[in-house]
This record gives C-alpha cells, sequence and structure tokens, in this order.
C-alpha cells in the first residue's frame, strides 16, 4: 500500500483515538481532504523542482508507532543544550516523556499541543490562533489532519521569559521505518521576549521522516529568537514548515543550522503585518555524502517601514546538494521597506550541486531592496598563505570555512548554542578549530 493511501486508511483510527471537539475535528477534515487531493509534493510543482521526496515514500512508514524503548537521560543529554537550565518539551517517537520534560504553567504555558486542543482553558487561544497562518499546501494539510500532538507556548503580556525553552523530538526505532507529525503553536503576546531551541534527532538507523509544523504569533513589540539544530542520522529526514505571523514593532529571528540527515526542507514563511517589524532569517548549512538541504523562505512585506534581513551559508562536499530559493514580496502598500537577501555557497567538491533561486517581487517605489548569491570554491591564495604561516592545509580549510559561515552565528544570541554550533561545524570540518565562544 502507498504511504498516501495508508495515510488516508488511518484517519478514522486516529480520529477514534484523539480527544477532540468538533471545530477541531472540521479543520483535521478539511485538511485530509485537501492532502487527498494534492497528494505528496513531486518535482512537478515549481517550488519542489530540486526536491523529490520518491525514495522517502517508498519506505512502509509505521504512522502510529508503539513507546519505544525506553530512554534513559544519560542516553540523550549530548543532544540537549544542557550547560545552562531550559525548560523542555520532549518527545519519544511522539510521545510526550514526562521523565525528560520540565514544563511550566506558572505566569505562562510550556506545555503539550494535546492538552491545548482538548482543555476548555485554551480554548479561546486555540480559536484564535491554531491553523490560522499556516498554508494549505500538501504536507502542511496533512499534518494538521493527524495533528495531536507537539509543542504549546503561551506567554502573555509583558513577560520576559528568562530561560530558554527546547523543543526536542527522539525517534528510538521501534518500528522499521517510523513517520512522526508534530505539530507546534507558540503565541507571544505584546511586549513579552521568548527564546526557543528546537532539535529532531533520532536514536536509530531505521529510516525516520519528521513532518512538522510550527505556527508563530508575534504581537506588538515581542520578541521571539528562535533556532532549530538540523544533525540527525543519515537516514533521518525531515520537512519543517514553519510560519510567522508578525505585529507592529515586533522582531523575530530564526536561525537554522542544519548539518545532519538525509533529506531536510526547511519552508520558513514570515508575514509582515504591522509596522515598524524586523524579520530575521539565517543559516547555515554543511554536508557531505549525498545529503540534500532545501531552504524556501519567504518574506512577505504588507505594511510600511519594516525591514527583512536573509543570510544563507551553504559549504557542500562530496556529492551533496543544496537548494536555496528565497522570496520576497513587498506589497504596494509596503512603502519605506528595507529587505536585504544574501546567499553564499561553497563547493568544496565538483561532484557537489547548489540550486540557488533568490527573487523579489517588488510593488512599492519607495524601498530599499537587495538580494545577491554568489557559488565558488576556497581562496587557495588565502590557504596558501596560512599554510606559509606553519598552519596544516586541512586547518587551513576549516579556519577559512568557519570564517566564511562566522557572519550567522555572529547574531546568535544564546552564549551556549552558539558554542555547541561552532563544536558542530568543527565537527563537520573534521578540525580542531580551537575556537572557545
Amino acid at each position: 500500500m502507498e504511504l498516501k493511501d495508508k495515510l488516508l486508511s488511518s484517519y478514522v483510527a486516529f480520529e477514534d483515538n484523539v480527544d477532540t471537539n468538533s471545530e477541531i475535528h472540521d479543520i483535521r477534515s478539511k485538511a485530509l481532504e485537501n492532502f487527498d487531493k494534492l497528494g505528496f509534493p513531486s518535482k512537478k510543482l515549481e517550488t519542489w523542482k530540486y526536491t523529490s521526496l520518491n525514495s522517502l515514500l517508498k519506505n512502509d512508514f509505521s504512522i502510529f508507532p508503539d513507546r519505544g524503548r525506553a530512554v534513559a537521560l544519560a542516553d540523550v543529554k549530548q543532544y540537549f543544550i544542557h550547560d545552562i537550565d531550559t525548560y523542555k518539551v520532549v518527545f519519544i517517537d511522539g510521545k510526550y516523556s514526562s521523565f525528560l520534560s520540565a514544563t511550566t504553567h506558572e505566569n505562562f504555558d510550556v506545555c503539550l499541543m494535546s492538552s491545548a486542543l482538548n482543555k476548555s482553558k485554551y480554548k479561546s487561544v486555540i480559536e484564535t490562533y491554531f491553523n490560522k497562518v499556516a498554508k494549505q499546501d500538501n504536507l502542511t494539510s496533512l499534518n494538521t489532519a493527524f495533528a495531536s500532538e507537539g509543542a504549546y507556548i503561551h506567554i502573555p503580556k509583558n513577560i520576559e521569559v528568562q530561560k530558554p525553552i527546547q523543543i526536542i523530538n527522539f525517534t528510538t526505532g521501534s518500528e522499521p521505518a517510523t513517520m512522526t507529525q508534530p505539530r507546534n503553536l507558540i503565541v507571544v503576546e505584546e511586549n513579552s521576549h521568548v527564546q526557543i531551541i528546537e532539535r529532531h534527532q533520532s536514536l536509530t538507523s531505521n529510516a525516520v521522516l519528521s513532518n512538522v509544523v510550527t505556527e508563530v504569533f508575534a504581537a506588538k513589540s515581542a520578541t521571539v529568537d528562535y533556532y532549530k539544530i538540523q544533525d540527525d542520522h543519515i537516514n533521518a529526514s525531515l520537512v519543517d514548515n514553519t510560519y510567522v505571523n508578525q505585529k507592529s514593532n515586533s522582531v523575530v529571528s530564526v536561525h537554522t543550522f542544519s548539518f545532519g540527515g538525509n533529506i531536510t526542507r526547511n519552508n520558513l514563511n514570515f508575514y509582515q503585518n504591522g509596522e515598524h517589524i524586523d524579520s530575521i532569517l539565517k543559516g547555515i548549512t554543511i554536508i557531505e555524502g549525498k545529503q540534500h538541504v532545501d531552504h524556501h523562505t519567504l518574506v512577505h512585506h504588507i505594511e510600511p517601514n519594516c525591514e527583512s534581513h536573509q543570510d544563507y551559508k551553504g559549504i557542500y562536499d562530496e556529492r551533496s546538494t543544496g537548494v536555496f530559493n528565497g522570496k520576497v514580496i513587498v506589497e504596494k502598500e509596503a512603502q519605506k521597506t528595507n529587505a536585504y537577501q544574501q546567499n553564499n555557497n561553497v563547493l568544496v567538491s565538483d561532484k557537489s550541486t547548489i540550486n540557488a533561486k533568490p527573487q523579489l517581487e517588488i510593488f512599492a517605489d519607495d524601498v530599499k531592496c537587495s538580494h545577491g548569491c554568489t557559488i565558488g570554491q576556497l581562496d587557495d591564495d588565502a590557504l596558501f598563505y596560512m599554510q606559509q604561516r606553519g598552519i596544516p592545509k586541512k586547518e587551513g580549510r576549516g579556519l577559512l570555512m568557519f570564517a566564511f559561515a562566522n557572519t550567522v552565528l555572529e547574531s546568535v544570541k544564546i552564549p551556549e548554542v552558539k558554542s555547541r554550533i561552532t563544536k558542530l561545524i568543527a565537527n563537520k570540518l573534521k578540525v580542531n578549530i580551537g575556537f572557545d565562544l
């Protein structure tokens, strides 16, 4: 049975096993109908021209995996940012792990999507925000149809959350192939501030496919710093759909670090609904082998006096493939917009590939908008200069690559995250950089 047919035939059983109200049921049913009509995306679609899921869809994925083997903290501690105290929402094979988590309801909510969808005290927030900014495309609709568990974060007005929040999804390999569909909802109300770290980590060599949807709502003068760490097992694939709705004077930054996994597709969409908004999208990709990472970004400038900044760096070795498709739309009313987009890539191997398509659609006449894309190799003269001063070629290459990516790291606001990413970069480049940030 094909995966699409398996999912459609499993929907009734899924609905029978989840508590839900009629409104959520209607949302799920409409989403399932949309997925039935659209199916999985193929390369015939312009937005999926360079990324094929065909090899993944051949797996016989378990859609509702049983709770896998017990996971001890010692087994997974390395995947946490454990240098600092944080709130944690942890899932194992799609099921909440109370043992590994540290949630709260004191002054704000860091808890479970399943509770928010079904308990009356969360009803007003769910009715206002759930599924309100997410697109109705193929994989987002599939996630919505089966939305039942994930992280629910609600920060009321005038609160600065003192500790970062970690959202971590582990897969144990209890099934030969596992598919999970986490659904996250993050609502940050007026003049509040939160930092979030998200990670998907397979603990197995079995095939894994994660289809994730995250909706982020930043109210007036809210600040959200979001960090996505993608360094998964080579047989794990991820489709990450993140939708951000911003109001006036808000600042939202999303940093995406893609180092591991088989196929990774990041769909990052920002919608600016107000004035004096700042949207920051940055990423580093370092891959090798036959790994594939695809970044699709959208910043939609709707009202005047707003800014957006995109900076994506890619380093591709061996037969790896990168994709960057960045779109900026500036509506006619969005005068005084300042939009910056930059994508720089280094091809370490002559067999690696990058497909880049920066796009600007500008309907206003009083704006500052720029985009740029570079594709090249390491500077041989700089490498020779370093070798002449006693730096071995391997370490010299690593230093040059680190310097190339450093403009993205400079804007990371959590020192412990910055240090962790530095170590991951050193590991990917197979050098001892020796930086202590």
